[in-house]
């Protein structure tokens, strides 16, 4: 069975089965990317555009090489040097882009809802590559399948999310597909940072991190987001590395066996030391390697792999 629709906008509308099923077509590409030549005829003939309207290192490399190792054209654009320069919609834009037959367009922007409002008005299948605070549904994906190469199963498991949850899609994608999955939820961070109506999506909210990281199996450490910050949430960086910093001592009340994540970019020295990056606990580079796999999964599925008429070989 495949995945019975055309976009992939965020995790909140996905079934724990849809996920699975996605994790599961991951595991397959895994074995893809380690061959000596990775690559496969899957979408041979397709053509995906990666649509991105704010600057990416990880999710933009890796939506491409995923479309590459599918056999797919990739066309990458740059805004800054579109005709959206010169007065254009957004809209208008991708109806142009659509016109020249385009298979899957992987968008990402400033504006929360703005990817939807995309795959509404076009038929080509649309993937969420991040819309303001919204969701990074793809993120999400690749962090649990991470989780779950590692610990087997996401149910049962406590992860804890630290940081700025108030502007972070990384952390919404998480929650929604986690809670799904089986996981025990926890969010840490200021107070003016970590809504409490968070608690209505099924997650304990904290503002102590000793308190959050205690016993967990996985924490997962987001970026402080200053570029979607509109005021001062705190008073400094050097006391937000202080409060929140994932550190080696704190690192002592987590699981023996705990995961240590981060989406990147890493701020070393504020929301995790360089000796906890680095350390035997981190899975950082993992998750950056799985992305190439998750993200070949969803690109097959969304082209109708999984129904019979796709070949992952």
């Amino acid at each position: 069975m495949g995945l019975q629709r055309k976009d992939l906008l965020s995790l909140e509308e996905l079934s724990a089965e849809e996920i699975l099923l996605i994790l599961d077509t991951a595991l397959s590409f895994k074995e893809v990317v380690q061959r000596p030549i990775k690559k496969v005829p899957a979408l041979r003939g397709k053509t995906v555009v990666n649509l991105f309207f704010e600057n990416s290192t990880r999710t933009r490399t890796s939506f491409e090489l995923a479309a590459k190792r599918l056999s797919a054209d990739v066309v990458n654009f740059t805004a800054s040097a579109s005709s959206l320069a010169k007065g254009e919609t957004l809209l208008d834009t991708v109806r142009n882009i659509e016109a020249m037959n385009v298979h899957t367009i992987i968008m990402r922007h400033s504006c929360s809802g703005s990817v939807r409002l995309v795959a509404e008005s076009i038929k080509a299948s649309v993937v969420n590559a991040g819309d303001g605070t919204h969701e990074h549904p793809t993120q999400g994906l690749l962090d649990m399948f991470t989780i779950r190469e590692c610990k087997g199963s996401l149910a049962g498991l406590t992860v804890t999310l630290v940081g700025d949850i108030t502007h972070s899609r990384v952390a919404r994608s998480n929650i929604h597909g986690l809670v799904k999955l089986g996981a025990k939820v926890r969010i840490v961070g200021p107070a003016t940072l970590v809504p409490r109506s968070f608690t209505r999506l099924g997650v304990e909210v904290h503002t102590n991190l000793e308190e959050a990281i205690q016993d967990a199996d996985v924490i997962n450490i987001l970026r402080i987001q200053l570029e979607r910050q509109d005021g001062k949430y705190f008073p400094s960086s050097r006391e937000y590395a202080n409060l929140y910093g994932v550190n080696a001592r704190r690192l002592k009340l987590a699981k023996p066996d705990v995961l240590i994540m981060h989406p990147g970019p890493m701020n070393r020295g504020i929301e995790i030391s360089p000796r906890v990056a680095d350390g035997p606990h981190s899975v950082i580079l993992n998750q950056v390697t799985n992305g190439v796999a998750v993200r070949m999964a969803l690109l097959y599925l969304l082209s109708g792999g999984g129904n019979g008429d796709e070949n992952i070989n």
